[in-house]
C-alpha cells in the first residue's frame, strides 16, 4: 500500500521552474498588455473587439500554463481547459450571432 502512495506522489512531484522562465512569461504579459493598449487606439471598427479577446485569451493561457503550473500537470486538466475555452468560444459566437441578426 505504501508503494501506491509513493507512486501517486511521483505523479505530482515538484517542478522546479527557473526564474528566467517566469521573467519571460511576465515580460510577454507586459508586452501583450502594451499591444492591447496600442490596438485600442487603432480604428479597427468591429475587429478591435475580436483582437482584444484574442490577446486576452493568449494572456490567460500564459497565466494558466506557467503561473498556475498547468503545463506540468496531468493531461486531463489540459483537456478540461480546452473544453472551457471551447464553451467560451461557442457563447461568444452565439452572442455575436444574436447581435448581428437583431
Amino acid at each position: 500500500m505504501a508503494t501506491q502512495e509513493h507512486a501517486h506522489d511521483d505523479d505530482h512531484g515538484e517542478h522546479l521552474v527557473p526564474y528566467k522562465t517566469f521573467f519571460l512569461v511576465w515580460f510577454a504579459l507586459i508586452l501583450l498588455t502594451g499591444i492591447t493598449v496600442g490596438v485600442s487606439y487603432l480604428d479597427l471598427k468591429h475587429l478591435g473587439f475580436t483582437v482584444g479577446l484574442l490577446i486576452a485569451t493568449i494572456k490567460c493561457t500564459l497565466v494558466l500554463m506557467y503561473f498556475m503550473h498547468m503545463r506540468w500537470d496531468r493531461p486531463v486538466f489540459i483537456w478540461f481547459f480546452i473544453a472551457a475555452i471551447g464553451t467560451y468560444v461557442i457563447f461568444v459566437i452565439l452572442t455575436f450571432a444574436d447581435y448581428a441578426f437583431r
